[in-house]
């Protein structure tokens, strides 16, 4: 199988998954960002790819639009 990679990006109240060249999906959190790239992480895994996941260290996983 193949590899599934998911990046999560953004900021402020504006935070994408992105996987395969497109980062689709708003969210408003980080950590709701994180959430939906873990359940779409754990569809690949269980199809037996290989997974990587990544979320930057910046910015309020909770905080929305809200970061300051």
């Amino acid at each position: 199988m193949g590899l599934a990679s998911y990046e999560i990006v953004g900021h402020g109240g504006e935070w994408r998954v992105r996987h395969d060249g497109k980062a689709e999906n708003v969210y408003q959190t980080k950590e709701s960002a994180f959430e939906a790239a873990v359940a779409a992480a754990s569809l690949a895994l269980r199809q037996g790819h290989e997974v990587r996941l990544s979320a930057p260290g910046h910015g309020s996983a909770t905080g929305a639009a809200n970061t300051g």
